[in-house]
């Protein structure tokens, strides 16, 4: 159960109001995530929805030979997409890349909570928007943008969701991006040449996060904008 004097970290249980957070209280139960955690397989049930409290979770586009990030997700959302458009499963993978902790609420009980709420539906349906917009970007990114361009992007979108320094492999960026771990590796070396982070071998701090943005060359900020507009 979600204490009433607990401080909230998730932006998007803090978005609600205190009536519809209350419907959800009694069935929020704090939880562990752990590194390369399965949270959802393509086309199986989805028991749980996870509010992220802290680390960061990707969602992979799976095919039976490829894996490919479509999405982020850290403390401004939750998981369990399909069920909050009303379906059950999902046709995507959700894995855990950089540890933390969530809330977890049974799909049924987060069902039953927005049946029984007008504005909790909304709410969780402006993020599912946000989501899909996010989404569309990942997509545009990847068919025109230069892979260091794509990287600046992942790396602002990870430090918008973890802060500080960002715990994160080559080889987890090379999933993410869809690339070679040396390319990678080249994109890493190029954006730290411009002074705009520095990285170890599995650590990335950002030093010039403005240059970073600019470097992003448009592909970073259009559901950022979306999530401010409707989530606040």
């Amino acid at each position: 159960m979600l204490p009433r004097n607990h401080s909230i970290k998730n932006r998007l249980l803090a978005a609600l109001g205190s009536t519809d957070l209350d419907r959800l209280r009694p069935s929020l139960d704090e939880v562990s995530l752990r590194f390369r955690q399965v949270i959802e397989l393509p086309g199986q049930p989805i028991a749980s929805v996870y509010f992220v409290e802290a680390g960061i979770l990707s969602v992979l586009a799976t095919s039976p030979r490829r894996r490919l990030e479509v999405g982020m997700i850290g403390s401004e959302g939750m998981t369990g997409l399909a069920a909050i458009l009303d379906d059950d499963r999902s046709a995507n993978e959700t894995v855990v890349q950089g540890a933390g902790t969530a809330w977890r609420i049974s799909t049924d009980e987060l069902k039953s909570a927005m049946l029984s709420s007008a504005t909790l539906r909304s709410c969780f349906l402006h993020f599912a928007h946000v989501f899909l917009a996010q989404a569309s970007q990942t997509a545009l990114a990847n068919g025109y943008a230069k892979l260091e361009e794509r990287l600046a992007r992942w790396i602002l979108m990870s430090q918008d969701r973890f802060g500080g320094h960002l715990g994160v492999t080559h080889d987890v960026l090379a999933l993410c991006l869809g690339v070679r771990r040396p390319g990678v590796t080249l994109a890493m070396h190029f954006l730290e040449s411009k002074g705009l982070i520095k990285s170890t071998r599995s650590h990335i701090s950002v030093v010039d996060r403005p240059g970073l943005h600019k470097h992003a060359n448009g592909s970073y900020g259009v559901p950022e904008a979306q999530y401010a507009r409707l989530l606040g």
